[in-house]
């Protein structure tokens, strides 16, 4: 899994408006273009606000290890069926991965794909936000 403990550099800080480049370029697409990417980023937010779904996801922005329904439980302090849904639901979502293990008793580790790798650096500008609003 890829280190991606916070905003890239060459990014605008927390707070700002998207960059001139991002406007752009989302400007710049064709009509069609524009509405799947309206559409997937409604998708992703739909799921993003669901309980505890951004908890859920910053942890494995956190951590380098597949994470079992246990550690996430104990850590998040969040009840087990909603736990089991919201898995569920960011698996369906092309967010993590559910594997298996064929052990006594069984073991269930999570983690997450490439793409919710590509989101991990808006955990960095949350965190960011934080320790300017609790710290600074």
């Amino acid at each position: 899994m890829s280190e991606n403990n916070g905003p890239p550099a060459d990014h605008a800080p927390p707070g700002r408006k998207p960059s001139e480049d991002v406007r752009a370029r989302r400007e710049s697409l064709s009509e069609d273009d524009r509405v799947a990417v309206e559409e997937t980023v409604a998708d992703l937010l739909d799921v993003l606000g669901s309980a505890h779904a951004m908890a859920i996801l910053s942890e494995f922005a956190v951590t380098e290890e597949p994470l079992r329904f246990s550690e996430l439980q104990s850590t998040l302090d969040v009840p087990p069926n909603t736990l089991s849904t919201r898995l569920s639901e960011l698996t369906e979502a092309g967010l993590l991965v559910r594997e298996s293990h064929d052990e006594v008793p069984p073991r269930v580790v999570y983690e997450p794909t490439e793409t919710a790798e590509a989101l991990f650096p808006a955990f960095g500008y949350l965190h960011e936000w934080a320790i300017e609003e609790v710290v600074d």
